[in-house]
């Protein structure tokens, strides 16, 4: 068992590192331009491609690849000559600073011609003063400086260049400037490092997003497992006992009728009947900054349309399974032997007939977690579907491949745990 575990181990390696390959490449083919559909169709020539250069999408794709799976400080440490360090300030935001030799941290801006450091001070103020010997003269008479910005850049400034840069200020719009750099190296310390970058639509970490966006997803998800999975086990065994009964084709029926109806369909139904009509609970689940957990109230309808929506296609599965095992020739010899119906049934029949809901099972867990962008959307639940869905539609490249790889590892992990079960259900299935 160790050993088949280790294997899956490097599976999921491998399965992560081809699935964000294959998503970096669609996206990068995909129609679309990242710069106007974050900042608007009207944005200037001169003020897209400045906007490209500060986020390092004017960079080849396998250097943008490289820099989002490894992390880019290690190489922009090379171009500074010192080494950098992230750190995380009393008000919550994160900031990247330059080790200078005496271990202080230390930051620059281009004011004019002058090179200006910036030092942080133990009071927590910053202190500035002229540090224009750090220029460096190049072969053709230019003279040029390698530093960290205040924006999270490692950069290159060019003496007297006064190249133009435009810098977008929420509230204020797209600012024009002198001094700026010309090139830029965003920071980020990579997905493997647990920093997948910043989200080029909103501006944050994807990492803080996402982690938001995927608890409120595995809470939704959660409710709707523990609740849908053995209610659909059961109804589906009970269904598969007696084939062709009344209460089989009620059943069938009624779970074929939930499965094929869409989640937009029945959430809409339930909205207008359980929200408008009846007024019991509310149309949406619309948390802002609170945890799904503080309003209970707002998780029913979602819930209940996963329910309804997963409850027919596991219970018809399972059906299938149970007739398919009580026809078979073991079980025809348990009845000839005249061991007790039930006992039949629940030691030979339950186990086996299990084995396929089991995979459908595990399978489901993957799309409850980031499938169920439909109902997300219905409900205005803040999620991880809903999430990747918003990150599609602009491009946002880092956030589609932080959650691309939560939702390989929860796929490679689920099967993991359904091929543990299989052991327990059939004792004759052994991994080596």
């Amino acid at each position: 068992m160790a050993k088949f575990i280790l294997r899956r181990f490097f599976l999921l390696l491998l399965t992560m590192v081809l699935v964000s390959i294959a998503v970096f490449l669609i996206t990068e083919a995909s129609p679309g331009n990242v710069a106007r559909n974050v900042l608007g169709s009207f944005v200037t020539p001169e003020q897209e491609a400045s906007f490209l250069a500060q986020m390092g999408l004017d960079k080849p794709v396998a250097i943008r690849y490289l820099y989002w799976l490894l992390g880019s400080d290690w190489h922009a440490s090379k171009k500074t000559g010192l080494p950098l360090k992230r750190i995380t300030t009393k008000k919550g935001f994160e900031e990247w600073w330059a080790v200078n030799e005496d271990g202080t941290l230390i930051r620059w801006e281009l004011v004019g011609d002058d090179l200006v450091a910036l030092v942080p001070t133990g009071d927590g103020k910053i202190t500035k003063h002229l540090d224009n010997g750090r220029w460096e003269t190049e072969e053709k008479g230019v003279s040029t400086f390698w530093g960290v910005d205040t924006k999270n850049h490692v950069v290159q400034w060019e003496k007297g260049a006064g190249k133009k840069v435009w810098t977008f200020i929420m509230g204020s719009g797209w600012m024009e400037a002198s001094g700026g750099p010309r090139e830029y190296i965003p920071l980020k310390k990579g997905f493997i490092r647990g920093d997948p970058g910043v989200s080029l639509r909103t501006g944050r970490p994807v990492a803080r997003s996402l982690f938001v966006r995927l608890r409120n997803s595995m809470v939704l998800a959660g409710i709707a497992f523990v609740i849908v999975m053995p209610l659909a086990l059961v109804l589906g065994m009970i269904a598969g006992l007696k084939e062709g009964s009344i209460r089989d084709r009620l059943l069938s029926v009624g779970g074929m009728i939930f499965s094929v109806t869409p989640e937009f369909a029945t959430g809409i139904f339930l909205i207008l009947i359980m929200a408008v009509w009846l007024k019991l609970v509310p149309g949406a689940a619309v948390f802002g900054e609170k945890a799904p957990w503080e309003r209970p109230d707002m998780l029913i309808l979602p819930v209940l349309t996963l329910t309804l929506v997963e409850l027919g296609y596991v219970l018809r599965i399972t059906r299938a399974s149970m007739v398919e095992v009580m026809r078979s020739p073991f079980i025809r010899t348990a009845f000839l032997k005249g061991l007790p119906y039930w006992r039949v049934v629940f030691k030979h029949a339950v186990r086996n007939a299990l084995m396929t809901p089991i995979t459908v099972i595990m399978l489901h867990v993957n799309w409850l977690l980031g499938g169920i962008v439909i109902v997300e959307v219905v409900f205005g639940y803040p999620g991880l579907g809903k999430y990747l869905l918003d990150a599609a539609l602009y491009k946002d490249i880092n956030a589609l491949e932080a959650g691309a790889m939560i939702m390989v590892a929860v796929a490679v992990g689920t099967q993991l745990v359904a091929d543990i079960i299989y052991t327990f259900l059939n004792p004759r299935i052994r991994y080596s």
